[in-house]
């Protein structure tokens, strides 16, 4: 079954209204309308003008905070928005209820040709680490540069660890485990989550945990919180069945922007042992590899990730100064054979013209 074959979910203007999202100090939320659906989306003024713009995208069941840490880290170098997936953060659902990669990554598609910022440095974590590989591989002109935070590619051997997520895919099992859970708290939740996507749980700050607890309360009101979990794993899961020019790993190989892919050694989600094989796909590509992070290094270890970063910045930017002094120097070369080939014109033409008036 497909993810557009369930109920739709409530419209945007009937949705109850919940406490309001958490937003750190220097940082600024708007909501953006567009065809079918409406983003939020998370900013920091940059630190001086003309920063080249920066998108972050994050994973299943995550939001634009996510990006939070690494935006301030970041803020002098780039121009920096998250932005919340159509039924997750503060993003209502999608019009059509089409939670799928491709949907997804059009959405992105979408904010980036109405905002005219790209090409941009995108960035994307797990579930959006796949969307942004799409987007990357469909639309290179709005992308700049990629990172990779444990992406969700495809894999053969999956980790016993990512059965239970997996599992909300197949009809049935989100009411069941809804109904299995309805006594845990939202602080118990979050237990599990952080157990689950952190290499190291006690990384956390008791004021991460807390806000973390505040915002699981808020999202378990949202009528379409689980609607939205289930179609999005659906939709990851039947991207990885896809074959052809539109399998993941097929358009992570058409990927021409370059690429910082970043895996943690206890991640329980993406196996660590698929950035051999990501770094083989992806034509212009440079590993990070952090033994003790887990699903979310951009939350763990953020000033590693920003580094790495501004490394990849830095390459890009030599890479690309480069690239325009060969086509000036080109440039130079061509005019000069022209000018030479049009020097040579003129002379045999004075020759030819010396010649006749001897003659005559």
């Amino acid at each position: 079954m497909s993810s557009t074959e369930l109920p739709s979910a409530p419209a945007a203007n009937v949705l109850p209204k919940v406490s309001t999202v958490r937003v750190a100090k220097g940082e600024r939320l708007r909501s953006v309308g567009l065809p079918g659906i409406t983003l939020t989306v998370r900013s920091r003024p940059p630190a001086r003008g003309g920063l080249p713009p920066a998108l972050y995208v994050h994973g299943l069941g995550g939001s634009s905070e996510n990006w939070s840490a690494l935006m301030e880290l970041l803020e002098g170098e780039v121009d920096c928005e998250a932005v919340d997936l159509p039924g997750f953060g503060d993003s209502p659902p999608p019009d059509d209820g089409d939670y799928s990669i491709t949907a997804h990554a059009r959405a992105v598609i979408r904010y980036l040709d109405a905002s005219d910022r790209g090409p941009v440095h995108l960035f994307g974590n797990s579930l959006g680490g796949a969307v942004t590989t799409r987007v990357a591989a469909v639309r290179p002109d709005l992308v700049r540069t990629l990172t990779l935070v444990s992406p969700a590619l495809p894999e053969i051997r999956v980790q016993r660890s990512v059965v239970p997520t997996a599992l909300l895919a197949v009809p049935g099992v989100t009411a069941l485990f809804t109904r299995l859970t309805r006594q845990w708290t939202a602080e118990q939740r979050v237990r599990g989550v952080m157990h689950l996507c952190y290499g190291d749980p006690a990384r956390v700050s008791p004021e991460g945990f807390t806000n973390a607890v505040e915002e699981m309360d808020r999202r378990l009101q949202l009528p379409y919180f689980w609607d939205a979990m289930t179609r999005s794993t659906r939709g990851l899961v039947n991207a990885y069945t896809l074959g052809g020019q539109h399998a993941l790993w097929r358009q992570a190989e058409r990927v021409l922007a370059p690429t910082l892919l970043i895996y943690g050694g206890r991640d329980q989600l993406v196996g660590y042992r698929m950035c051999r094989k990501a770094a083989r796909s992806f034509r212009d590509s440079r590993l990070l590899s952090l033994p003790d992070a887990g699903h979310v290094a951009m939350m763990e270890y953020p000033e590693v990730v920003a580094r790495a970063f501004r490394e990849l910045l830095a390459e890009a930017a030599e890479s690309e100064g480069t690239a325009e002094l060969a086509k000036s120097e080109e440039a130079v070369t061509v005019g000069r054979v022209r000018g030479g080939a049009r020097d040579r014109s003129a002379a045999a033409g004075e020759d030819e013209a010396v010649t006749e008036n001897a003659g005559s």
